[in-house]
């Protein structure tokens, strides 16, 4: 009951991580994409995750595996609501990159993490429409995977849920 009324009001953007070292964020990540309602959460690569930092959301959030990246860009080819594709949006801190701070998120959608350390492939990057940063200030070159996904989100609904408000 409660998964089919998160269903009846999920937002149209999607949460992806690339989990090729068993990546210890990914609950934490499933757990943000609840708190934002994501539609779904996709690990691409090694299915096994620890479930321990989802605090049993989990079991409300929609979780999909892809065992490639390949495999999840097929996948994306015909998710859109409309049955076209979604949008891949990645993020990451790599050469190019885009500031999120001033890039329009499309409202249908897939946000795109890399792993803790060493961030996003090189296939991930290249099958994404565009590469955005989250400006950070200190002195460490990167912040955590699932804070990153955290502050993304959030990014997401501040341009499509409350600016219709």
């Amino acid at each position: 009951e409660i998964v089919k009324d998160l269903d009846s009001h999920r937002h149209p953007f999607h949460v992806a991580i690339e989990n090729w070292q068993h990546d210890l964020n990914i609950g934490s990540i499933v757990r943000n994409a609840n708190a934002f309602l994501a539609s779904s959460v996709h690990i691409v690569g090694n299915k096994r995750w620890n479930k321990r930092g989802a605090m049993v959301t989990d079991r409300y959030q929609h979780v999909l595996h892809h065992p490639t990246i390949e495999d999840f860009v097929e996948w994306s080819k015909t998710a859109g609501k409309d049955g076209g594709p979604i949008p891949i949006i990645a993020i990451d801190n790599v050469p190019g990159c885009k500031k999120i701070e001033e890039y329009d998120l499309p409202e249908e959608c897939v946000l795109l993490f890399g792993q803790e350390g060493p961030g996003l492939s090189e296939a991930a990057i290249q099958a994404s429409q565009v590469v955005l940063e989250i400006t950070q200030f200190g002195s460490t070159r990167s912040i955590n995977a699932s804070a990153a996904a955290a502050i993304t989100m959030h990014q997401w609904v501040m341009q499509h849920v409350f600016k219709r408000r």
